[in-house]
């Protein structure tokens, strides 16, 4: 396998948002345009809890990201990982998270991210991050967090 720094990152955004155009996928284009700006190939991909998932094995890095509705990780992306095949595809890869939500961060750590983190036991977390309201158009939160995912990755 090439060296990480050398070759550029093949990463696939999976996310769940019940709007078109909505806050999280607005945030998931800035994510994927702050990655490309790192030399970094960017693809994103909606989920659905019944799809095949075998075309991540084509990417280095798997990011995925949702809203939190009712107090849930939204259903698509949790039913992915519980109903599909995505989980054995993830297996050997390197994921990011992310969630969009309402709460304190605090909060969104101890009751959001395990929701995901469960069903992703083995695998390499090499980011997370809660974005608050207030946080989903802020450059300098957005690029602290490609900064810290495309670092991690680099590192190998």
């Amino acid at each position: 396998m090439a060296d990480a720094a050398a070759t550029p990152m093949r990463a696939i955004i999976l996310f769940d948002s019940k709007s078109s155009g909505g806050s999280t996928e607005k945030l998931i284009d800035t994510i994927g345009q702050k990655l490309a700006e790192t030399g970094a190939y960017v693809e994103k991909a909606k989920c659905k809890s019944t799809g095949d998932y075998s075309f991540v094995k084509d990417f280095d890095v798997v990011i995925m990201g949702a809203p939190i509705y009712y107090l849930l990780v939204s259903s698509e992306l949790l039913g992915a990982l519980l109903q599909s095949n995505l989980k054995s595809c993830l297996h050997g890869k390197k994921i990011a998270l992310f969630l969009t939500c309402g709460s304190p961060e605090l909060m969104a750590n101890l009751l959001y991210l395990p929701q995901l983190k469960l069903n992703l036991v083995g695998s390499t977390i090499i980011a997370e991050k809660i974005f608050a309201p207030d946080q989903l158009a802020d450059p300098a939160v957005i690029g602290n967090y490609v900064d810290e995912l495309h670092t991690a990755f680099t590192k190998g």
